[in-house]
């Protein structure tokens, strides 16, 4: 098993295998830690941000359940199809593909 560094995961492209749709890259993780135990729980995909604020897109959570495969290039994650749809809703709102 290969151990990933945050900045290592940070360099590879995220991929939904449903429609091989690129996503981005992660900029945040979120962890939980219990006594011993730290695991990551989640991938943050940061929103794009817009002028003073106007037209800023929500930030892309993709749970860690939803990676299916870390590889030498990209991270391949299967997004429900809820979250999909609002991440792709979200991007066309303001111009974006």
């Amino acid at each position: 098993m290969k151990r990933y560094s945050t900045s290592e995961l940070r360099c590879l492209e995220i991929v939904n295998s449903c429609d091989g749709a690129k996503l981005g890259y992660a900029s945040d993780f979120e962890f939980e830690a219990e006594g011993d135990c730290t695991k990551v729980t989640a991938l943050i995909i940061r929103g794009g941000g817009g002028f003073f604020g106007f037209g800023c897109t929500e930030d892309l959570r993709i749970p860690w359940c939803d990676v299916q495969c870390i590889g030498e290039d990209i991270i391949l994650v299967k997004l429900s199809s809820q979250a999909w749809d609002c991440f792709c809703k979200s991007r066309r709102r303001f111009g974006r593909k």
